[in-house]
This record gives C-alpha cells, sequence and structure tokens, in this order.
C-alpha cells in the first residue's frame, strides 16, 4: 500500500467546528477531483488508524488540501485532528473512489457530506463549466455553513441553502424533500450527486428514485 509522510504546512478554521488542512504535495501524487485518501497521524500508536477524507484542492494546486469537520463529543480521529498545527505530520495512502464526476446535475449535500463536491465544483468552476450545476446544501444553521460565500462565488442563485431554522429570508427553512428536489431537477438534468450522513443520502436516494430518476444516474460515494 502506498503511504506517504507529509507536513502539515498551515490550518484554518472556516466554521466554529471546520477546520482546513494544507499539507505537502508528494511527488508524482494526483487525483481526480472527488477521490479520497485514507489518513493517519504520524504518532507513536495512531500510524494505523487510518479514516477517509476527501481531497478539497485540485490536483493541479502544489498542495493538498483536506476540510474536515470537527467531532468533540468522542476521541475518534477529528478530535484529534483538532490539535493538529503547521509543523505536524500526517501519513497519507492511496487514492480511491468517494464521488466520481460523470457531467453537470443537481448536487445535495448534509452538513460535511459537502467535502466531495468542493474539489468538483472548483475544477467545473476554473474550467468554465460550472453553469450548469446546482447545490442543494443543508444544515442546521447558518453558523453551519461551509464556504458560504465561495460557492455563493461559483454558483450563483444555484447555491440553495437549506436551514433547520431561520428568519433570513435568503435561506429555505426546513428540510430537503422530494417537493424540493423537484424544484429544482430541472428536466434537462442528467446527473444527481448525493452525499451526507447515512439516513440523509438514504433519504434522498429514495426522493430522486420516486421522481423516476434512475439508479444510473444517482452517483454516491463508492
Amino acid at each position: 500500500m502506498e503511504k506517504h509522510i507529509v507536513k502539515v504546512l498551515a490550518t484554518r478554521s472556516i466554521t466554529h467546528n471546520v477546520k482546513q488542512f494544507d499539507i505537502e504535495k508528494p511527488k508524482g501524487y494526483k487525483f481526480f477531483p472527488g477521490q479520497a485518501t485514507d489518513v493517519s497521524l504520524n504518532k507513536k500508536g495512531l500510524k494505523d488508524d487510518l479514516h477517509p477524507f476527501t481531497f478539497t484542492s485540485l490536483n493541479e494546486w502544489d498542495n493538498l488540501q483536506f476540510t474536515v469537520k470537527i467531532y468533540t463529543d468522542h476521541d475518534g480521529m477529528t478530535n484529534k485532528l483538532q490539535h493538529i498545527n503547521g509543523g505536524d505530520e500526517l501519513i497519507i495512502h492511496d487514492v480511491w473512489g468517494a464521488i466520481n464526476f460523470r457531467g453537470p446535475g443537481l448536487f445535495i449535500a448534509g452538513g460535511a457530506g459537502v467535502t466531495p463536491f468542493i474539489a468538483i465544483l472548483r475544477q467545473l468552476y476554473r474550467d468554465g463549466h460550472v453553469n450548469n450545476c446546482k447545490l442543494l446544501f443543508a444544515n442546521k444553521s447558518v453558523n453551519d455553513i461551509i464556504l458560504n460565500d465561495e460557492f455563493r462565488m461559483m454558483l450563483g442563485e444555484n447555491f440553495i441553502n437549506i436551514l433547520d431554522k431561520t428568519d433570513n429570508p435568503k435561506f429555505l427553512q426546513g428540510h430537503i424533500d422530494k417537493q424540493l428536489i423537484q424544484k429544482y431537477a430541472t428536466d434537462d438534468m442528467k446527473y444527481f450527486y448525493v452525499c451526507g450522513p447515512d439516513k440523509f443520502t438514504e433519504d434522498m436516494v429514495k426522493c430522486l428514485e420516486e421522481l423516476g430518476k434512475s439508479k444510473e444516474c444517482i452517483i454516491i460515494e463508492e
């Protein structure tokens, strides 16, 4: 199994519980937007404790980037990552599937499930092909929206936020359901990308299938 020890170059908080990591990129290391790798900490007793993270950088960048939601309610990998900063070391491994982009369409994300879409949409925006994409993004509150300004810059009105509770007219209140998907899934859309917690993904796939979308056109993490 491929293994690279890489140094963390910089970290930053982008929401109250989401941290971004810029790390060294090994020579010849390549990936496609939406792909992931297994990561561990280069510390005694933790080197073989592997956890998957999606790249939020683009392959052409000089460095790699991960955008990680930190869970402090248990002593898992992300709780340990909140204490990792510039100068520390991670171990990254082979690149593997995750979300495979097939063509423009509707992206449906729940919370940190948006991370596989970050690199995909960044690449499409860079290449001038983002106009036919829409992002439905569900969160608890406005403070939980990851990369709100960047998504708005890239997608404009095609960036639709759905919050559990809000009194801001710029955001929809409630949850993503079949009616909301039907509203934004235009007839010319062929592909539907879904990522989020397991129950969220299951519910969204069910909604899409009930709307007559074929399984071949519904893309989830592999």
